[in-house]
């Protein structure tokens, strides 16, 4: 059951066009949709060590400094007020605003630590504030905070500098301060608008509030919006996801989102508030998904990968096109050039060749900085072949393609004998369309594209056995 190819030969060198909608194949899907990992990042965070010191640390920022790189900054802001019972973050439901007080001030004191140490002239491109909630902070403490990162770091006045927000959180006043603050980017958590979905989730926001939210945000100069929406919540059909898409469409923003929800209760206790008689049936969800893409794409989205679409002229698309889309642990991003510094529970950092996470627990996170320790807990320093196999996923993930010379000429390897075992791995995936294997490189089709994941698996070394059709682990969601 072959599909048609993106391309007839790889060495046009072009992006991947977005025809996807056409091409879906259901028993493909089915066959391939086994759990894996997202891909944020290669090694996965399983691989992370205890073992891993501030003195690695401290050596990977010494080495930051010396390349002179970019910064992109991550800050963490845990706290939610209400809890939405389909939610995987790192979170603290709590109504009471005092709880965040000794938070904030570790925040600060680990930006403090982080920046003796780093080379702080460098301009930071990116900021990025997520959660929990970050609005749960009010508006003079996100504006102190904002201005002690200013303070120890230096930020650009042409920087992405980004917030997630939740619409219930905020209103056409505060995005208004959020722009005043420096932030020049939003990303709102909408879900889905139908009334039945939402009391089933227990996240409520109206078409009405969002739509104000965000006719404030392009009336303040906001550069880029962002909506969020989940597919496979209870009471979902492929009717009411349809008409929060239409609803979605007509507020025009420059990205769109499309998670899967994934129904993990036994890792995630909240979600056991979630009738699993409710869930739609793994057909239904794919056709939510099919009919989801097909919406999207007709109103003029290009489907960037995964859950991913963005207008035409957003930057991600015109990087995708160029082929210079690059992935960290915020997804699809702009600069690949940067080093990654995260701030606060559970964030982790990527300098080079070296990944380090905070503690995912705030007790352990705020003792360390009450000792004037980084909250650093665990990390990993990537090897060689970690290194290749992190810019080969990452090429398949962004791009969905892979030129051999490409990766000889950077690696100073031969990647047909180097990943003879892989591409042997890659036949029957071949042979069912969902790639094209030539001389010069591997192609993924556009069926193939709702399957990335599974793709990349075949390159990681970290899974347990060899990927089979068989093999999902519990430890990840499913692709689809």
């Amino acid at each position: 059951m072959p599909t048609t190819n993106l391309h007839a030969e790889l060495s046009t060198r072009e992006a991947p066009t977005n025809t996807l909608a056409p091409l879906w194949d259901l028993e493909l899907i089915r066959k391939y949709d086994l759990s894996g990992p997202r891909y944020t990042s290669y090694p996965t965070a399983p691989q992370f060590s205890d073992r891993f010191t501030h003195e690695d640390w401290q050596s990977a920022m010494a080495l930051s400094n010396s390349r002179g790189s970019p910064l992109s900054l991550y800050f963490h802001i845990p706290f939610c007020e209400t809890v939405c019972y389909y939610c995987g973050c790192n979170k603290v439901i709590t109504a009471n605003k005092k709880r965040a007080l000794p938070y904030l001030a570790a925040l600060k004191k680990e930006i403090a630590l982080q920046a003796e140490h780093c080379d702080t002239t460098r301009p930071v491109l990116q900021l990025h504030f997520g959660g929990g909630t970050p609005t749960y902070l009010d508006d003079d403490q996100l504006d102190d905070l904002m201005g002690e990162i200013g303070q120890h770091f230096t930020l650009v006045p042409d920087g992405e500098y980004a917030i997630e927000i939740h619409p219930q959180t905020v209103n056409p006043e505060r995005i208004k301060r959020l722009r005043s603050m420096g932030f020049n980017r939003l990303s709102l958590g909408v879900q889905d608008f139908h009334p039945k979905v939402q009391k089933a989730v227990n996240r409520f926001n109206s078409l009405e509030e969002v739509a104000a939210l965000v006719e404030a945000a392009r009336a303040n100069d906001f550069a880029a919006i962002s909506l969020d929406l989940i597919y496979g919540l209870p009471h979902q059909t492929c009717e009411t996801v349809s008409e929060t898409l239409s609803q979605v469409i007509n507020l025009r923003p420059d990205r769109i989102s499309l998670f899967n929800y994934a129904h993990m209760p036994e890792l995630f206790k909240v979600q056991k508030q979630i009738d699993s008689a409710a869930l739609p049936e793994p057909q239904e969800k794919l056709a939510m998904l099919h009919g989801a893409i097909d919406q999207l794409m007709s109103a003029g989205y290009v489907y960037i990968g995964m859950d991913h679409f963005a207008l035409p002229d957003d930057e991600l698309a015109k990087l995708q096109r160029s082929g210079n889309l690059h992935r960290n642990f915020q997804g699809y991003a702009t600069h690949g050039d940067c080093e990654l510094l995260a701030f606060g529970v559970s964030a982790i950092n990527a300098m080079g060749d070296v990944f380090a996470q905070n503690y995912k627990d705030i007790e352990s996170y705020q003792a360390a900085l009450d000792d004037n320790q980084l909250p650093i807990a665990k990390g990993i320093s990537l090897s060689q072949d970690d290194l290749i196999r992190q810019s080969v996923i990452r090429e398949l993930i962004c791009h969905f393609r892979l030129d051999f010379d490409a990766v000889d000429s950077k690696w100073k390897i031969d990647s047909r004998s180097y990943f003879a075992n892989e591409f042997e791995a890659l036949k029957p995936l071949a042979e069912d369309g969902l790639v094209t294997l030539t001389n010069e490189g591997v192609t993924v089709s556009d069926t193939g594209r709702l399957l990335i994941r599974r793709i990349c698996m075949v390159f990681d070394k970290y899974l347990s056995k060899r990927v089979s059709n068989e093999v999902a682990s519990p430890r990840f969601s499913r692709i689809i």
